[in-house]
């Protein structure tokens, strides 16, 4: 199934009929000729008001851990985002609900069939570390990041840029010492 056909399928599935109703799109974006994947949990309230992923302070963080630019994050062809859910899932207690289960398992496979150069997952949270590395997954997103070595050079495990991540990131200087600068290693590597 090519990609559009795909995207009309998403558009059209039961399961995504709220979003199909209220002119809200999937947000996701594939390439034939992608090498580096990078998978999140879901687009946020502004990503998807604006239809533009990792579009806020994260998303600026992300781009500086990779290395690169926006106009290359948003416009080259060899890196492509697929979110584990491509619409927001709303809204829970302490933070954005996770995604749908099922989401990705569905898509995912169809969308990667259309990308065969792919070298490289950029697994950013738990839920893409679990979902990409399953069994694999070492307990926790910390020990999963710190052992990043691991997984190269499939995979590339990272604790979510957001703000809120801070004092993780303060209490772990390991990552920016040795986890970013090898991020960008790589990503330079497939760029």
């Amino acid at each position: 199934m090519d990609n559009a056909s795909i995207y009309a399928a998403i558009k059209a599935d039961p399961q995504n009929q709220a979003y199909t109703k209220r002119h809200i799109d999937p947000l996701y974006s594939v390439h034939d000729e992608a090498k580096i994947v990078i998978v999140g949990q879901a687009p946020g309230t502004k990503a998807e008001a604006t239809k533009k992923f990792w579009n806020d302070p994260s998303g600026v963080r992300l781009r500086e851990w990779m290395g690169v630019s926006d106009d290359t994050f948003y416009h080259d062809p060899r890196l492509a985002i697929l979110p584990l859910d491509f619409y927001f899932p709303g809204r829970g207690k302490s933070g954005d609900l996770p995604p749908r289960k099922g989401f990705a398992a569905k898509w995912h496979p169809l969308l990667l069939e259309n990308m065969p150069q792919v070298e490289l997952f950029i697994l950013v949270g738990s839920y893409a570390q679990k979902f990409y590395l399953k069994r694999d997954f070492k307990g926790s997103l910390t020990e999963t990041t710190k052992e990043f070595e691991t997984f190269l050079p499939r995979y590339f495990p990272l604790v979510h840029p957001s703000p809120r991540n801070q004092y993780w990131l303060q209490q772990h200087p390991w990552f920016q010492t040795e986890v970013v600068p090898a991020l960008q290693k790589r990503v330079a590597s497939l760029l």
